[in-house]
């Protein structure tokens, strides 16, 4: 049993609501379970996810990103040393992972960062972090699918065949639109709108190969593993490795789409924070190993301008092309696992969004059939479908680091904020050396925000130019926390919040 505490600023309604008293009002966390509970219009989503598909869906979502797509364009930047900018990025992803993973057995909904910052922030910041979701996702998803068309036509070159870049390079890369990207993106759309159950365990299955393929990457790239291929260790400098790992960081947000499951697990606050920190133990541990293998088996000059990287280090390895052919056919599925689970996780953001009146009711409304948000995911998937055939890798990646490392700080943010403010709600998980990780895991985002180029930060700029103006010309007027009458505002404000899951 919870006790009372200040809920911040009361509401009166919508229409005399100062600005400010809307901007940092907070959305009370008895509302937030209320409504993943049953208390919403129409159907409500299915609880149908364990720990094992919990984790398969962060393992989806980030292993694999950050070696099998944008390993030849870090590598550049960081040198020999590229598996330190994947333990630096990794660390800065655990001291965040952690508060999730407190937040996430707290406020066990779907919405990831943008709930957690509701709940603590206010209504200014969480569209704010909502907004810097929306890219997060969106592009991380069109970023991974770009990939896609180096291993398609990988696997089609042991017959032969190759697309010809007009059909497998976007625009700024040499083609016209980037068809293998667009295709995966559509048919994890598809996937989608059928049901997230049968989605979590084609995702499972297909995590178990991914898993696999790098596995016996690193066990064939050992056997050509040469020492000196580290010397100079930095020839890029501590600034090359910062840069890498900025780059790289957008591999790591596995763990939030996890934590956007919060409304389809069937015990979310016991089973959510084991998932996210299982996840980013398996993903690290691989990516560092995988990297050290690769750098052993190639200098690192050799990966400029290297597309495929690891199925061409297979081959040379080896001299089988079949092998190659093998790991391409591998690496299509490590990608399509990917961009399922982050798509998955995109529409769960946008549909909490709209439940709460700042996006259109089309992102919430959830099929009596499906149990899913038919008309957001579909939305949502041509959107992005359009991206990933359009739009060049290096700007895609480093767009969604930007997004991506903003949501985590305002998350650590939450985490001191709630401990302060709400000491006595009950916790599942725990945040260790408590306020220090928290404080880290900060400044450690906004580090690494800091080493992304100019052309990035104007990109986020305009991004959140757009999202303001959507917000005063929309979100404002239709917020339902900001509807609820000042007696309505309180009383969700102080009662307890229930365990999520239990109607």
């Amino acid at each position: 049993m919870t006790v009372p505490t200040s809920p911040g600023p009361a509401p009166q309604d919508a229409s005399s609501t100062a600005l400010g008293a809307q901007l940092l009002r907070r959305k009370p966390i008895s509302q937030m379970i209320a409504q993943a509970n049953a208390d919403h219009e129409g159907p409500r989503l299915v609880r149908s996810f364990g720990v094992l598909q919990l984790t398969m869906i962060s393992v989806g979502a980030t292993l694999g990103t950050g070696i099998l797509v944008i390993l030849g364009e870090s590598v550049p930047l960081a040198g020999p040393a590229i598996w330190i900018s994947f333990a630096i990025a990794g660390l800065a992803a655990l001291l965040s992972a952690v508060s999730y993973a407190e937040m996430a057995g707290l406020v066990p909904v779907s919405g990831s960062s943008y709930s957690y910052t509701y709940a603590t922030m206010g209504e200014g910041m969480a569209w704010i972090c909502g907004w810097c979701l929306v890219l997060e996702y969106a592009v991380s998803v069109a970023a991974v699918a770009v990939g896609a068309g180096q291993y398609v036509n990988e696997a089609l070159g042991i017959f032969g065949q190759v697309l010809p870049d007009a059909l497998s390079q976007p625009p700024g890369s040499g083609g016209m639109v980037n068809i293998p990207a667009m295709v995966i993106v559509l048919l994890a759309t598809v996937l989608l709108v059928k049901g997230a159950k049968e989605s979590a365990w084609i995702n499972t299955s297909i995590v178990v190969i991914k898993v696999g393929i790098l596995l016996f990457f690193c066990a064939v790239a050992f056997t050509a593993f040469n020492a000196g291929n580290f010397e100079p260790l930095l020839p890029m400098g501590a600034a090359g490795v910062s840069a890498a790992a900025s780059r790289v960081f957008f591999s790591y947000i596995g763990f939030d789409a996890a934590s956007t499951a919060g409304e389809e697990a069937k015990n979310p606050t016991r089973d959510m924070p084991r998932a996210i920190l299982l996840s980013m133990l398996i993903v690290t541990t691989i990516y560092v190993l995988v990297a050290v293998a690769a750098i052993g088996a190639r200098p690192w000059g050799w990966f400029d301008g290297t597309e495929a990287a690891l199925v061409k280090i297979l081959e040379e390895t080896t001299g089988q092309p079949w092998i190659g052919f093998v790991f391409a056919v591998g690496a299509v599925l490590a990608i399509a696992s990917i961009v399922l689970t982050v798509l998955y996780g995109q529409t769960r953001i946008l549909l909490s969004m709209s439940r709460d009146g700042l996006i259109p009711k089309i992102f919430s409304r959830v099929s009596r059939r499906t149990g899913t948000p038919v008309a957001g995911t579909i939305l949502v998937g041509s959107v992005v479908a359009l991206t990933a055939g359009l739009v060049p890798l290096g700007a895609l990646a480093d767009a969604t680091s930007i997004g991506t490392l903003f949501a985590f700080a305002l998350v650590n943010i939450a985490v001191i904020y709630l401990r302060r403010a709400r000491p006595e709600l009950e916790r599942t998980f725990r945040v260790p050396l408590f306020p220090l990780t928290p404080i880290l895991g900060a400044v450690m985002c906004g580090y690494l925000m800091l080493n992304l180029g100019a052309d990035t930060w104007v990109v986020f700029g305009l991004w959140m130019a757009v999202g303001i103006a959507f917000y005063f010309g929309y979100g404002r007027r239709h917020s339902k926390v900001a509807a609820l009458s000042t007696a309505e505002y309180l009383e969700l404000s102080v009662s307890s919040p229930t365990k999520a899951g239990t109607p």
